[in-house]
């Protein structure tokens, strides 16, 4: 078995500097510790992750809390998760997913088994009980996502108002004039204030009525068949529309289909815009979506490193916070029919 003495051996120091590299407790010069994570490197040195923690108080494991029996999965939210864990890798950090509930009760009991360093909390909610907990229990936390009132917290988030407005003035520059965003559902207790789907929708009443522009919206759940049915209320009830925006991405999914099913040749009679959607999703409609590429890798890579940069004690997070979703034409998008 390889020993911390076997490794000062091979790098040429002290027993004491490399108990000081595997706890982190008195700095190191870089060229020194490059020596001795090599030399752990070739002689397959494996670090004791539980003593290392004891000795510096500190498990060098973050967790990415997120609601999961609310907020389903999907290739944006793996985006978010893979970027996260590979920034978190990049600074000799380990995350692991909590999906713990928005009501902040599991994660008062998450955080008081002192398991991680700190949490990057997902899917905010504009008045998110899960801070009062984090605060209270003295968490260093970052947010991908933003409450009401920020009051100095860290955080990065899509910025929906850029989203919707390129969105929006993408559909307008085909000479579209009748639009209807397809929206989550804020009759949904669990929705009601919910940051993506409050502050998309108000974007999109906003920049409707700057383009004058009839403001037409209809709630949607975040499921396929959900979708297929907004697609057959949207026909009845408004069998004018020429292009359709789709909040969320299994939405979208079902929105096409239910056009498919009913007739409606897309984008010859009707266009079809996702707001927020990864590409995956995109390439399984048929004809392959247009979309609002969500930055869920730059934002989950920049949450990891606010939250780090806490627990290391260096600067905040530079701007900018607010990172929109970039227009990816695919085949669902075309000029109205004359």
């Amino acid at each position: 078995m390889v020993t911390m003495r076997d490794v000062a051996k091979r790098a040429g120091v002290s027993i004491a500097t490399v108990s000081f590299v595997l706890n982190d407790t008195k700095p190191v010069t870089p060229a020194t510790r490059q020596r001795i994570e090599q030399a752990m490197t070739e002689l397959g040195f494996r670090r004791n992750v539980v003593a290392r923690a004891l000795a510096s108080r500190r498990t060098r494991i973050i967790a990415m809390a997120y609601p999961a029996l609310d907020h389903r999965f999907g290739f944006s939210a793996a985006e978010f998760f893979t970027s996260a864990a590979d920034a978190a890798r990049k600074q000799d950090y380990h995350l692991v997913l909590w999906p713990v509930g928005n009501d902040g009760g599991e994660l008062t009991e998450l955080v008081g088994q002192s398991l991680v360093d700190g949490v990057v909390l997902m899917e905010v909610q504009l008045d998110d009980p899960r801070i009062e907990v984090l605060q209270r229990t003295g968490t260093p936390f970052a947010l991908i996502g933003r409450t009401t009132t920020l009051e100095s917290l860290s955080h990065v988030d899509i910025d929906f108002d850029t989203t919707v407005e390129d969105a929006i003035g993408y559909l307008y520059g085909l000479g579209h004039r009748r639009l209807v965003l397809i929206s989550g559902d804020l009759d949904d207790p669990r929705f009601r204030t919910y940051g993506p789907y409050v502050r998309s929708e108000a974007a999109y009443r906003r920049v409707a009525a700057d383009y004058g522009i009839e403001t037409v919206v209809l709630a949607c759940a975040d499921s396929t068949r959900a979708g297929q049915g907004a697609a057959t209320r949207l026909l009845r009830d408004h069998p004018e529309t020429t292009a359709v925006v789709v909040l969320n991405e299994y939405s979208a999914l079902g929105v096409m289909s239910g056009l498919n099913r009913l007739g409606r040749r897309v984008p010859d009679e009707i266009s079809v815009l996702s707001l927020l959607m990864a590409p995956d999703t995109g390439a399984l409609s048929n004809p392959e979506l247009t979309f609002m590429r969500t930055p869920g890798p730059e934002l989950g890579q920049l949450g990891t490193q606010a939250l780090i940069r806490q627990l290391e004690g260096a600067a905040p997070l530079p701007p900018p916070h607010l990172i929109p979703a970039r227009l990816h034409v695919g085949e669902t998008t075309a000029p109205p029919p004359e």
